[in-house]
């Protein structure tokens, strides 16, 4: 095959570059640098040519010149195309056109050209790169057979030694605090950029931390693999660059501070200070939950780990596969089935790196604490603490609030609801590292706690400095949650202090209901709720 690689001297399209030549294929890197071109033809024996992306006219004469099969477009940032013109290039000359993009509205706009890329008879692909490429390989894989995907979610977390590209950094400094569009139990939300990180584990017992930021995934798979939840972010080794991209989220949302993608140059160059930091060792994980051919809620992991230096290979490997390939189907898509997890893995042993996959059924905390008792619930009650691991509930509440001095001195430090006849109520369940987070809102008001598992039987909740231990029996229609034990500060309370529950959750006419009644030894009723969610 005869490629030419846009972009070809920079970070990962000089490892594609390099790929291809070992493949046997012949390579025109192009780009802007005549003297950075040359190096990497004398190295890698392939043919420089100076070209700019934004002449297209001169895109357009290299490729008939040189007989190019394979365009590759591996410059960006994708993020500032203003449109497909490379890509009609491609089409034009009867060539095939593939792309690096990292930038979900670019790879899903390019199904646009899809009438014309099938009338030229070539493949039109647009992110064929780690992600929407690899990691919708991956999903495929492990969910084959599965009749429902209720999460999906990545993170790629590159060592601190890798080389950085300059349109990756801007890329991913641009959304740091901006609104990040998020598929979430089968609704579109908005999170901050660079916010809810996450931890993850890597082999060789090393935990990275990753935040959400954008990707193709998070437009492309809510339709494409038909998922309730779809998240994906990426991670820095090096805590201090991770935590303050966080306080610059934090600050960008509150308009403190600029987009930081303005100060992209200098920020560059304070990476490359600390490149001798940290380690040459990346990774990536792809998570899935899910109910498999058998009807058993399952979780599955694929994790993979390269050091060396070799994670800038990462978003090169589909490249080559898709060129090593006789036929690739015409039409303009973005390549999320492109190739099979078993060949991505095949490509990674090119690197030396590593992947594992796991599965394993998958137990919601209730389910945990109840035992065999689970089974005997009521289906509708099960689904409504089937957390996998975002459920978003909604109905309505009424409110009764105690009235004496302690008793609003205590749920004003609570932060529970004030009285309300009717009042709309939603409560988002969110699981993670074992645990639940709960957060209830009723009408413009909030509060939020964290469950967790106990003995059996049994569930800790969490309010702040305050712990409590409730049973949660079954009654055949749901549950009752009377506390038992409590705790401040990790100090075991006194039984004459517990906080009385008098917790009820049932199905009646086939809906969800909750009563919740929380009063104190000297205070009385602090409050009560009830009502119902769907």
């Amino acid at each position: 095959m005869s490629v030419l690689i846009l972009g070809g001297a920079g970070v990962f399209g000089s490892r594609l570059a390099e790929l291809l030549v070992e493949d046997g294929h012949r390579v025109i890197v192009a780009g802007r640098t005549a003297a950075t071109l040359e190096a990497l033809a004398t190295r890698l024996g392939v043919e420089p040519l100076v070209l700019d992306r934004a002449d297209v006219a001169a895109v357009r004469h290299a490729l008939t010149h040189h007989e190019v099969t394979h365009l590759i477009d591996a410059a960006g940032p994708f993020q500032n195309y203003a449109g497909y013109d490379v890509a009609e290039a491609a089409i034009e000359a009867g060539c095939h056109y593939l792309d690096l993009s990292d930038d979900a509205a670019f790879t899903a706009g390019i199904s646009t050209l899809e009438e014309r890329a099938e009338e030229a008879g070539v493949a039109v692909l647009s992110g064929v790169s780690s992600v929407p490429a690899i990691s919708g390989a991956v999903v495929t894989g492990l969910t084959e057979g599965w009749r429902q995907i209720h999460h999906i979610e990545a993170a790629i977390m590159p060592g601190n030694r890798a080389p950085r590209g300059r349109s990756v950094m801007e890329a991913i400094l641009g959304q740091v605090g901006e609104p990040l569009r998020l598929w979430q139990a089968g609704r579109w939300e908005e999170a901050p950029g660079w916010s809810d990180p996450r931890m993850y584990d890597l082999p060789g017992a090393e935990r990275r931390q990753a935040a959400l930021i954008g990707a193709p995934d998070l437009r492309l798979f809510p339709t494409h693999f038909r998922a309730a939840t779809v998240e994906f972010r990426a991670g820095l080794e090096l805590g201090i660059m991770q935590q303050s991209l966080a306080l610059w989220s934090w600050l960008r949302r509150r308009k403190l501070v600029p987009n930081a993608k303005i100060f992209r140059r200098p920020l560059h160059r304070v990476a490359t200070m600390l490149d001798r930091f940290g380690s040459d060792r990346g990774g990536m994980v792809v998570r899935v939950i899910g109910v498999d051919g058998s009807g058993a809620l399952m979780e599955a992991w694929w994790v993979m780990s390269v050091g060396a230096g070799k994670g800038p290979y990462t978003p090169a490997l589909p490249a080559a596969i898709l060129v090593r390939k006789d036929k690739l189907l015409p039409g303009a898509r973005a390549a999320i089935s492109e190739f099979s997890k078993a060949e991505i893995e095949e490509e990674f042993k090119r690197i030396g790196a590593r992947t594992t996959t796991e599965a394993e059924t998958y137990t919601p905390l209730f389910q945990a604490a109840l035992g065999a008792a689970w089974a005997q619930m009521p289906p509708l009650w099960r689904a409504t603490h089937t957390v996998t691991p975002l459920k978003i509930l909604e109905g309505e509440a009424r409110i009764t609030r105690g009235v004496g001095l302690l008793s609003r001195i205590i749920g004003a430090l609570f932060r529970f609801p004030k009285a309300a006849e009717v009042v709309p109520v939603t409560v988002r369940m969110v699981a993670k590292d074992g645990r639940e987070h709960w957060t209830r809102r009723f009408g413009e008001s909030s509060f939020t706690s964290v469950l967790r598992g106990s003995r059996p039987g049994h569930l800790r909740e969490r309010f702040g400095p305050f712990e409590f231990e409730m049973a949660v029996p079954e009654t055949g229609n749901g549950i009752e949650m009377p506390v038992t034990r409590g705790w401040f500060c990790g100090v075991p309370m006194p039984k004459a202090l517990l906080p009385r529950s008098e917790t009820r959750e049932f199905i009646q006419d086939d809906i969800f209901h909750f009563d919740v009644r929380l009063s104190a030894p000297l205070a009385g009723l602090i409050v009560h709720y009830q009502g119902w969610l769907k």
